[in-house]
């Protein structure tokens, strides 16, 4: 069983105190598809650690709040074939819990990154902090694809900061802590990416308002976040 079934009964659980809202009615502008991810790796540094998971979750964007699609997800260990090939220690494996066993029972890097790109296609991708995340991807698709997908990238703690500027967090943890949003398990991919889903529906309603009352796009978004930057 994937962990993405194993957290679907808690999942829907979750969703049901954030949800209230309808889905698009017939003849409404058709859904679009976004990806929200998460990654582990063997550090922290995006220029010499190794890409160890990745996990991502889609959502169907109308006029109304994402709605989340467990169906569609994504979720995969890289191959390695011990810790001192990965770059990883003891102290590592502790914190994202991806031990021996399963770096050598992944799949083969370059396979993962074909699929998890035929996967995502085109659809914007989001995260907390996604920054790493881009760089961790990027890289490893080079090394194994020789190039990088031209997808757009939109970090949501900059949206998180814009939606609820009154809020003084910075950290995941914290917005989660904010909102009282439970992560299964902190720094295992998937459970940080629905938690993640989560804490960007909990903003969805500002960031509309922020937009003018229309659903937002990548775009707007993308400029709403580097608005806040500047700040």
């Amino acid at each position: 069983m994937s962990l993405i079934a194993s957290f679907a009964g808690r999942w829907a659980e979750l969703r049901q105190r954030v949800s209230g809202a309808a889905r698009p009615a017939d003849g409404a502008a058709p859904a679009t598809r976004w990806i929200v991810l998460d990654v582990e790796s063997t550090g922290l540094d995006p220029t010499s650690d190794r890409l160890l998971a990745i996990a991502a979750i889609a959502l169907q964007v109308s006029g109304h709040r994402p709605q989340v699609d467990l169906a569609d997800s994504f979720d995969a260990v890289l191959r390695h074939e011990s810790p001192q090939a990965a770059g990883t220690d003891k102290a590592n494996i502790l914190v994202h819990g991806i031990g021996v066993g399963a770096m050598r029972a992944g799949s083969e890097p370059g396979q993962v990154l074909r699929r998890f790109a035929e996967w995502a296609g085109e659809a914007p991708r989001l995260g907390f902090h996604v920054e790493f995340d881009r760089a961790m991807i990027e890289r490893a698709e080079r090394e194994h694809l020789g190039r990088a997908s031209p997808a757009r990238w939109l970090d949501i703690e900059p949206l998180a900061a814009v939606a609820h500027p009154e809020v003084k967090a910075r950290a995941l943890d914290e917005w989660l802590a904010h909102f009282a949003i439970p992560c299964l398990k902190r720094h295992q991919a998937i459970a940080d990416t629905l938690a993640t889903a989560e804490l960007l529906l909990r903003l969805w309603p500002r960031l509309q308002r922020e937009a003018g009352g229309d659903a937002p796009t990548p775009a707007v978004l993308a400029r709403l976040a580097a608005a806040r930057r500047w700040v």
